[in-house]
């Protein structure tokens, strides 16, 4: 059985538990349940063989008044960086079927107090737990999480697994709450595909010892992180290297924490917070930043804290000195945030992989927020590369969606230019949908892309551009406002323009704005002029008219042969049905 299956089997197999909850609960509460009592499953396993261990530990160590020390004792004596103290497992609960809710709260309030934190963003004690007790269904789903098909031993599920199982199952609560998926669960072959993008082509980080940072500001259950580590230890196994997140959803949150801990890596260093209005992370800095956004996110509540940053100067700690985009939609706010968060050049500098639909490529006119940010990223020669990813990959939405790929400290040959990646033919279709997944991007094609990418030369898939050919001067044209005869009104010696006869044009920044107004604009309106002063610059990146291929019309003499012998089977079939 290949991982998917396995992971995608397992999880069904944990959600299965839910039929046991079945009228007590609603479909889309199922995870209220499911979800901590998982992590709770994994935390117990994990701990199972150095049970007794924690317990003789904690009989010597009880009436410690240092919890510091008393906490070192503890996680020695369990092998891990949590523990817990009760006498009671998930299985010897079981044992005591009459006080099992009492017990089950005393069993949970003696983990340490990391994993307490935890528990307590799933707010399972607090609201799940008297539920339960009320209409007695804590036995009956503890039964069901002790049974084979709920086993989360690590020597039989791996920590990078569980890890997938986390995020599959918040797929499915997610589902059944009509929540968009796609916020909390990003496919695992586009994190691959970013992480290698990423990674692969850094040869300091490959063969360096020296500590390496990478950041999620919308960080869901942790996948990008986890397979970001896993990849650096996989190539590089003397590299430290330290996992940033933040996530806004409590319990998404939880997971990605218990995960980071479960690994024995810092979960400190996951945060819970709205990463635009409330920081985690100010003024830190990262080698690497990687990210999938949510799109078409409104940031309304977020609108006073994120307008008094964008005041900011970069300097000063701003991250959103660039620009704003439209209220509606948040996603440039995470990439300007990606962009402050990047290390400056003579600290090593950053790469950057971060997930955007088509919106930023294009929305919003010379001197728009969007625009500008745009603007600030090309003539400040970050964007090294954009990559079009098929459609109907995301669990999600079916739309188009890209790779950007920024970096301050680009490769000589990269220096002023941005190359395009089209691997939106690059998939394979799936043998059933996951929601709008229809299509998956396998192993070959991610090799392929990657090849592309670090080949850097131009073929059908890919484009190559220098940084100005995305921009444009927006120039306002203007005609001579005239008097009934015909002749233009002048003011202090200055012809005056018509305001109803003003008319722009857009012209490319390689041209010659006098050369483009002789070509195009005067001979057919030879009174015109250009008001400089009204000029303004713009950036966008018509990405699907660089690969655009004209396909010829099917030739009238074909047409009409298919239609005349549609119209010939057609004749047939009703003369066999009515003759």
């Amino acid at each position: 059985m290949d991982l998917n299956s396995k992971i995608t089997n397992k999880a069904a197999l944990i959600w299965a538990i839910a039929d046991k909850i079945t009228g007590v609960y609603k479909p889309h509460e199922y995870g209220k349940v499911i979800l901590p009592l998982t992590v709770i499953k994994r935390f117990d396993s994990i701990l199972e063989e150095t049970k007794s261990d924690v317990l003789a530990a904690f009989e010597k160590c009880r009436n410690m008044d240092n919890d510091i020390m008393r906490n070192e004792i503890l996680t020695k004596a369990s092998g891990h960086p949590f523990y817990n103290t009760s006498k009671y497992t998930l299985r010897t609960l079981l044992d005591d079927p009459d006080h099992i809710d009492d017990n089950f709260a005393s069993y949970i309030n003696a983990f340490s107090p990391n994993v307490c934190e935890i528990i307590e963003k799933f707010e399972f004690a607090k609201d799940e737990l008297p539920k339960m007790r009320e209409y007695g269904l804590l036995f009956t789903v503890l039964q069901e999480f002790g049974t084979k098909k709920a086993d989360m031993h690590p020597s039989r599920v791996s920590d990078i697994e569980m890890g997938y199982i986390f995020e599959e199952l918040i797929r499915k609560f997610s589902e059944s709450y009509n929540e968009e998926a796609g916020q909390h669960y990003t496919p695992r072959e586009v994190i691959e595909l970013m992480v290698h993008i990423l990674l692969n082509f850094d040869n300091a980080m490959l063969s360096s010892k020296q500590a390496r940072t990478i950041y999620d500001p919308a960080c869901g259950t942790g996948g990008m992180l986890s397979i970001a580590s896993e990849y650096i230890k996989k190539h590089n196994s003397s590299a430290a290297f330290l996992c940033f997140g933040q996530e806004i959803n409590p319990e998404t949150y939880a997971i990605a924490k218990a995960d980071m801990l479960i690994k024995g890596e810092n979960d400190s260093l996951i945060r819970s917070g709205n990463t635009l209005s409330d920081d985690q992370f100010p003024n830190q800095t990262f080698n690497y930043i990687i990210s999938n956004p949510p799109f078409g996110r409104e940031w309304k509540k977020e609108k006073a804290s994120v307008e008094k940053e964008a005041k900011l100067t970069r300097e000063n700690g701003g991250r959103f000195f660039m620009g704003l985009p439209a209220i509606g939609d948040s996603q440039m706010l995470f990439l300007s945030n990606a962009v402050a968060k990047m290390k400056p050049v003579e600290e090593g500098g950053s790469r950057v992989a971060i997930v955007h639909n088509g919106s930023p490529l294009f929305t919003g006119d010379a001197g728009s927020g969007p625009s500008n940010i745009r603007k600030y990223l090309l003539e400040n020669d970050l964007l090294e590369a954009i990559i079009a990813l098929p459609n109907d990959i995301f669990y999600n939405t079916g739309i188009a969606t890209y790779i950007w790929v920024l970096s301050n400290n680009k490769e000589k040959r990269r220096m002023g230019k941005v190359q395009l990646i089209n691997a939106n033919g690059l998939y394979e279709k799936r043998r059933k949908s996951l929601g709008n997944k229809r299509n998956d991007i396998p192993q070959t094609a991610i090799d392929e892309i990657a090849k592309i990418y670090g080949d850097f030369r131009e073929n059908k898939l890919s484009k190559i551009f220098k940084n100005e050919d995305f921009g444009y001067r927006k120039v306002v044209v203007e005609r001579p406002l005239r008097d009934e005869s015909g002749k233009p009104i002048l003011k202090k010696g200055k012809v005056q323009a018509d305001p109803k006869l003003r008319d722009t044009e857009n012209i490319p920044l390689s041209e010659d704005v006098a050369e483009y107004m002789k070509r195009e604009v005067l001979p057919y309106a030879p009174d015109t002029w250009i008001d400089e002063s009204k000029t303004k610059i713009g950036y966008e990146i018509p990405f699907t008219r660089y690969f655009y291929e004209y396909t010829p019309p099917v030739p009238s003499e074909e047409l009409k042969r298919e239609i005349l012998q549609i119209e010939s089977e057609l004749k047939g079939s009703i003369e066999r049905i009515f003759g």
